[in-house]
């Protein structure tokens, strides 16, 4: 069955215990993960990574988890990322199990409305299923002020408005960003608290793309003193971490068709002469800088880490933020070195 399109996130604080399996999917990941997180809490459970590959191998392997007796007697949330039809027929054999003692979810990036998984899964009685889509509009502001009322915040006018439009749609930035106010704040539903314009200036507003590019491009730049500013920024939690690399790939993606250029036999000035309009002015010296320090090669093996980061993020059982700052402080002794 589907959850409240607007507002899933109680199905997930509380979860039913007659669902077994929830399936996300859709091109607002930050926002699917940051359900499954809100789950595993909800569940008070483990995270337990699987493998999509190995479950469309062994069609049984996800019941058989799932109905395991835990050596220690938790209950475990088998999380499976990234997910697609692949897993129709281990979701099959999970329905059509007993039930177990642990739940699984599924994350996927796109699902085809025809495909075997969604078919199976969308009316099922046992099966959640929700669509992450980045919100806008009058829907966005509802959202968020849902999101704020939950953590006991009343916001002044402007405030909801203010922090849709700092949160770019990703309901996983905005509440987190709540999420600090109310903890600033002491707020909670039973003692609620104004949120103030005053209260969001003090404590910095919520993460921007500019932002989540700011990380990667100090890592790049070899500038380790604003990188070491910026990450301090992070949440606890590192639920920024994800959209931070996707950031990083996307600019050494840019940077990419460039340096094979150079590698060519081409200047440096010359490209960055005929890149034009095709480059933000304010990118301009940042880009010429990286070019002058990461070489083709290097700027391969680069993004094979970050892939390689991307996926500890996802399926590490380690802090988020941690891994994150690690990673970027290496990049950028490497960058200043050049």
């Amino acid at each position: 069955m589907r959850a409240n399109k607007n507002r899933p996130e109680p199905q997930f604080d509380r979860p039913d215990p007659a669902i077994r399996f929830y399936c996300l999917y859709g091109p607002d990941e930050a926002g699917s993960r940051a359900l499954a997180a809100r789950l595993l809490k909800g569940l008070d459970a483990e995270k337990a990574p699987l493998d999509s590959a190995a479950l469309k191998g062994d069609p049984a392997l996800l019941a058989d988890e799932a109905g395991a007796i835990s050596m220690f007697g938790g209950r475990k949330l088998l999380w499976i990322e990234p997910a697609g039809d692949e897993i129709a027929d281990a979701v099959a054999a999970l329905l059509e199990s007993p039930p177990g003692e642990h739940v699984a979810v599924a994350i996927a990036a796109n699902l085809r409305k025809n495909g075997k998984l969604l078919k199976l899964v969308e009316t099922h009685p046992e099966a959640l299923v929700h669509a992450s889509y980045a919100l806008e509009g009058r829907n966005l502001d509802q959202v968020i002020a849902a999101i704020a009322g939950d953590k006991g915040l009343r916001p002044e006018p402007g405030v909801v408005e203010r922090l849709a439009a700092a949160s770019g749609g990703n309901r996983a930035i905005a509440e987190q960003e709540c999420e600090k106010y109310a903890i600033f704040l002491e707020a909670s539903p039973d003692e609620p608290q104004p949120l103030s314009h005053d209260v969001i200036d003090r404590l910095g507003a919520a993460w921007s793309e500019d932002r989540f590019f700011a990380i990667g491009d100090a890592a790049l730049a070899g500038e380790v003193d604003e990188l070491r500013l910026l990450l301090r920024q992070v949440s606890p939690g590192g639920s920024e971490a994800i959209s931070v690399i996707r950031a990083l790939q996307r600019r050494i993606l840019q940077l990419l068709p460039m340096q094979a250029r150079i590698a060519s036999g081409d200047t440096l000035s010359a490209v960055m002469a005929s890149q034009g309009k095709a480059l933000f002015w304010k990118d301009k010296p940042l880009i010429q800088r990286c070019l002058a320090r990461w070489p083709a090669p290097l700027l391969d093996r680069l993004a094979q880490r970050i892939a390689t980061l991307e996926q500890q993020l996802i399926f590490s059982k380690a802090p988020a933020k941690a891994l994150l700052g690690e990673e970027m402080l290496a990049i950028a002794r490497a960058g200043r070195s050049r």
